[in-house]
């Protein structure tokens, strides 16, 4: 990875909201900056956003499926109420975990919370690693709300459990391959959404989501580790978890009327946990099982995040990434004419 120059003292930059300040000619559209943190599970994405924020009057927008969920904050590595107190957070605690939450209703408040940042005149920094939820707000995509199918949902997971995941995903090939080409056969949950809303709209589930014109003009920074020094450290953090409470944690949650059957419990981890608790896995199952399936989302993620990607540059997770990520966004914000004269560069 390129090495950046670091004979620059950074001195707080501001930017001002569009209604005060235009942006410049020589951008057209003055479409608002936001800046992304992206990558796998356990990498450091949090803490190289806190770092952010200490030089850069920011907001974190959450951009992780499962931090939505109120009461599920151990096994989803929830920002702490420190960190909440320090930088202000948005989509954390949304719903219960027994409530339905889709991308629709993602991108809905997410581009609420991004224009209400706007207006303070701070800086939308995106920080997670559920690729389908930032791809589709920097993408623009129009999703439909298509409710929920509860008897159709029955019909189908009977369908898989009597034929298997292979088989289902085979009947969303035969519908619309576009689609099932980009998702996990072993997804059951996602491969169900899909067939349920060809069921109710009879168009391709690929097709439904059209793109539209681009909102915001963005900054993505990979954070990355060796596959070896990630999957240890995934490790690390589910033993740190565990150790933390994440056992009680689910078991408050089932207590509280959450089951296996709410999507919301199928995370990682929490349905490993949840089976223990119920007999079917012993612990040092449940552990196994439960880091296994960490290592195959982070997997996952790198489909999402691709390390070749020109839009994403990524950095080595490790101690400067900090200051390569804060040189990256103030080249960002001066490039978009939003930063203003409280920026220096002295150099030596």
């Amino acid at each position: 990875m390129a090495k950046l120059k670091t004979d620059r003292v950074l001195i707080l930059p501001l930017f001002m909201p569009a209604h005060e300040h235009p942006a410049p000619s020589s951008h057209p559209g003055a479409r608002p900056p936001l800046v992304a943190i992206v990558g796998p599970t356990a990498v450091g994405k949090t803490a190289l956003a806190l770092g952010l924020a200490r030089h850069i009057p920011v907001e974190i927008v959450s951009v992780d499926s499962r931090q939505v969920y109120r009461g599920m904050d151990v096994g989803t590595a929830k920002p702490t109420q420190d960190e909440r107190a320090r930088v202000p957070h948005h989509l954390v605690d949304v719903v219960e975990p027994t409530e339905e939450f889709g991308l629709a209703t993602y991108l809905e408040l997410a581009r609420a919370a991004i224009g209400d940042i706007h207006q303070r005149g701070r800086l939308p920094l995106l920080v997670g690693g559920t690729g389908q939820y930032l791809w589709a707000l920097l993408e623009a995509w129009s999703v439909p709300r298509v409710p929920p199918d509860p008897a159709y949902r029955r019909e189908m997971e009977a369908f898989g459990t009597a034929h298997g995941p292979e088989a289902l995903h085979a009947r969303l090939m035969d519908l619309d391959p576009k689609a099932a080409a980009t998702i996990d056969p072993r997804n059951q949950r996602r491969v169900i959404r899909a067939l349920e809303v060809i069921h109710q709209t009879a168009v391709p589930f690929s097709e439904v989501r059209r793109r539209g014109p681009q909102r915001y003009r963005s900054l993505i920074l990979g954070l990355t580790l060796p596959r070896a020094e990630l999957y240890r450290r995934i490790d690390q953090r589910a033993d740190h978890m565990l150790g933390a409470g994440w056992l009680e944690e689910v078991r408050r949650l089932l207590r509280g009327g959450a089951s296996r059957l709410h999507p919301a419990m199928a995370s990682v981890g929490y349905g490993e946990l949840a089976a223990h608790l119920s007999g079917e896995l012993s612990w040092a199952e449940a552990v196994r099982h439960t880091k296994s399936r960490s290592h195959r989302v982070a997997r996952h993620q790198y489909a999402w995040f691709r390390l070749a990607d020109p839009r994403i540059h990524w950095l080595e997770a490790g101690p400067g990434a900090a200051q390569q990520a804060t040189h990256l966004v103030t080249d960002f914000l001066v490039a978009t004419g939003w930063a203003y004269a409280t920026m220096g560069f002295p150099t030596k």
